[in-house]
């Protein structure tokens, strides 16, 4: 096969999921760092669109599997594939003859529960997707979670709720409070996708449960988007997504060249955690503390002060910074201010948020001083 030929290489993917986002990133770096010779095909929109793509006339395609429509699609197809997708526990689910890169659904959930677990907390749940054959991967977070439970002799409490629109918000929301009800607590829940964990967080202040206090939540995906629609600062798994779509360009680009790709799927394990304040759990005794700082969760980057603080919570200030003087070994005033700063760092640590954008989210009155 001559090697100077430039080759057309298909992107089947969803941009608007993180996952599917950072996989085109990760080809992307492949893309530049080797210089691959390479005309790529990706619908203008970054919308995965399969209509007649058996007969595109190109030399190979990357696709997201997880998506059953995909892979029988593809299976017509007579140009090179790689498949990308989650990880399944039963080998006999990979989809036979194309060679797969995998997120470790496993080790997200894993990761996720020694969180929990290392800030102190030992009763969990999940909450997870309706069950459908675009969710498999959510499904296999499940059965990760149900047996790291079994293996603590529990049974897992696992949450579907039900699927969120424009006419069924109320009910979803009025389900997920009835469940987060229910738990024993403290409790640390891992959603299944960052939006879930978000929608959840949203649950609980609506029904006055403390986050992390009473509930400490993280997601999987570390989707920067979510993140930054939701009022406490979600912590979530981090996908190795990027190393992914850099594994599998690398076998698409071997694969043109002739080389066999490898008959085993390659797991690629999740890059780590990013830690915020909803799992960042901490036993609290007094009830007005864990009311006070579930407050200021929420509200401490509009510049609130202690005496709002003191009036959500029903007491003076001098009672209720003494509370926490006695409990965290600060005041209310110290306990604003840290999670001004924390949120600061954690806007400036996001590539797309400039100091100034950093000083807008932590105060919006605090711009001047941050430059």
């Amino acid at each position: 096969m001559d090697a100077t030929k430039v080759r057309r290489v298909a992107l089947l993917f969803n941009a608007n999921k993180i996952f599917d986002y950072e996989v085109i990133a990760g080809i992307a770096a492949y893309f530049g760092s080797t210089r691959a010779a390479w005309d790529i095909f990706v619908e203008e929109d970054f919308r995965l669109r399969l209509s007649d793509i058996e007969r595109w006339q190109g030399d190979g395609i990357i696709a997201n599997f997880d998506d059953p429509a995909v892979a029988a699609a593809l299976s017509r197809c007579s140009v090179p594939v790689v498949a990308v997708g989650g990880s399944y526990a039963d080998p006999a689910n990979y989809p036979a003859g194309v060679p797969y890169v995998a997120t470790d659904n496993i080790k997200l959930v894993e990761l996720a529960r020694r969180h929990l677990i290392d800030v102190g907390l030992q009763c969990f749940a999940m909450f997870s997707v309706p069950a459908t054959e675009e969710n498999r991967w959510a499904q296999q977070r499940e059965n990760a979670f149900r047996s790291l439970m079994a293996g603590d002799h529990v049974e897992a409490e696992i949450f579907r709720g039900c699927e969120t629109s424009a006419h069924s918000w109320d009910q979803a929301v009025l389900g997920q409070i009835d469940w987060l009800r229910r738990l024993r607590k403290p409790v640390g829940i891992i959603a299944v996708t960052d939006a879930r964990a978000r929608q959840l967080i949203q649950a609980c202040i609506i029904a006055n449960i403390e986050v992390p206090e009473q509930v400490a939540i993280i997601g999987i995906g570390n989707d920067p988007l979510v993140r930054r629609l939701t009022r406490i600062p979600l912590s979530s798994v981090v996908h190795g997504a990027q190393e992914i779509g850099r594994a599998a360009a690398q076998l698409i680009e071997q694969m043109l060249h002739g080389v066999r790709p490898p008959n085993t799927p390659i797991v690629v394990p999740p890059a780590g955690i990013k830690v915020n304040a909803s799992s960042q759990y901490q036993p609290i005794k007094h009830p007005n503390v864990r009311r006070a700082r579930h407050f200021i969760r929420q509200y401490a980057c509009q510049g609130i002060k202690t005496e709002q603080v003191a009036d959500y919570v029903g007491v003076s200030r001098s009672a209720l910074d003494a509370q926490f003087r006695r409990e965290l070994g600060c005041s209310v005033h110290d306990a604003i201010l840290s999670f001004k700063r924390n949120a600061a760092k954690a806007g400036l640590e996001s590539a797309d948020c400039s100091i100034v954008d950093a000083a807008q989210e932590s105060d919006p009155t605090s711009v001047q001083y941050m430059r």
